[in-house]
């Protein structure tokens, strides 16, 4: 890996090494390394399945504009040449990587009352710095899978003889179809450009407050379901805390933020992207063109997908509560 990592250092024109690479964490479409050397620290994201370079370009340009409105996040690199993602040979393992600040700092707690107000204030901002966008949201946000595509899969996890096969054709037979009801397209004068995977994971609370990683997935969805699913998500899921609930909302209006949750069909997009995850993880799991690990890797995202998939009722119940606010 030392061989990679001083790659990487001169790709950027970091300075001279030795630089080493420890593996971080590892998401569903990438890997995290640190890449450390004369004291120094940054972030490297190895894209797993391939890299969109127009979605880079989304991500390095609403990521700048948060920038300009005090929204803090770990720098995009650009490489020597400008460019905000980098090919690496063959050689050292033929991904693609994008370099970022390292920040050192704890997971953002959601039950934190002063974190929920940033993260509402912080909604708000992407919300309106994104208006006006004429891009056309990603199926991913706006459509899920058609019972048949469910059938076929569930064939073939089948023959595969994977262990939660039967789980997966119980999610089948029921909330799939449940949840897909809710799944419609969104409306043209509601779309803005935004962050689009706003979870608590995803903010690391550092010495100068809290920082929101990961803007790979930037790009155009309604403000108001990208605020539904970001309420649920962050007042407990099916653990719904309605105050945090409450309060999330609240900052998010003070600051400016004009969507507003109608009902079930708010979620639309929290739905559309629980079901299209779980099915594109499934395929990954029986896909011979990638490693044995990420097949692994995927067949366990499945199984823990299938055990927090988002229940209507309580979601029924926590739009009442809100309508009941203060």
């Amino acid at each position: 890996m030392h061989d990679t990592a001083d790659l990487i250092a001169e790709t950027y024109a970091l300075d001279t090494g030795p630089w080493t690479l420890t593996p971080v964490t590892r998401g569903a479409l990438g890997q995290i390394w640190k890449l450390s050397g004369n004291s120094s620290s940054w972030a490297i994201k190895e894209l797993l399945f391939g890299c969109d370079e127009e979605q880079v370009r989304r991500e390095a340009a609403l990521r700048q504009a948060a920038e300009n409105l005090r929204i803090a996040s770990p720098r995009l690199v650009p490489n020597r040449h400008g460019a905000h993602v980098s090919h690496l040979p063959r050689s050292s393992g033929g991904s693609y990587v994008k370099l970022y600040d390292w920040i050192d700092g704890a997971t953002a707690d959601a039950s934190d009352p002063d974190i929920l107000a940033w993260f509402g204030r912080t909604m708000a901002l992407l919300h309106k710095v994104g208006e006006g966008t004429g891009e056309t949201p990603s199926s991913w946000y706006e459509q899920c899978p058609e019972p048949a595509d469910w059938k076929d899969l569930h064939k073939r996890i089948h023959q595969a003889d994977l262990p939660w096969a039967d789980a997966l054709g119980r999610f089948i037979a029921t909330s799939a179809a449940e949840l897909a009801q809710w799944v419609t397209p969104s409306e043209a004068d509601d779309l803005v450009t935004s962050h689009l995977d706003l979870q608590p994971q995803n903010v690391l609370v550092g010495v100068n407050g809290p920082v929101l990683l990961d803007w790979d997935n930037a790009g155009p969805a309604s403000a108001e379901r990208e605020l539904a699913r970001a309420i649920y998500v962050w007042s407990g899921r099916n653990q719904t805390n309605i105050d945090s609930a409450r309060r999330l909302t609240r900052a998010y209006r003070s600051a400016g933020g004009r969507a507003e949750i109608r009902g079930l069909q708010s979620f639309s997009m929290l739905f559309a992207t629980d079901l299209n995850f779980i099915y594109v993880q499934a395929e990954c799991a029986i896909d011979p063109a990638v490693t044995a690990a990420q097949r692994e890797f995927a067949g366990n995202q499945v199984v823990a997908s299938l055990r927090r998939l988002p229940d209507l009722a309580v979601i029924s119940q926590l739009v009442a509560g809100l309508e009941r606010r203060g």
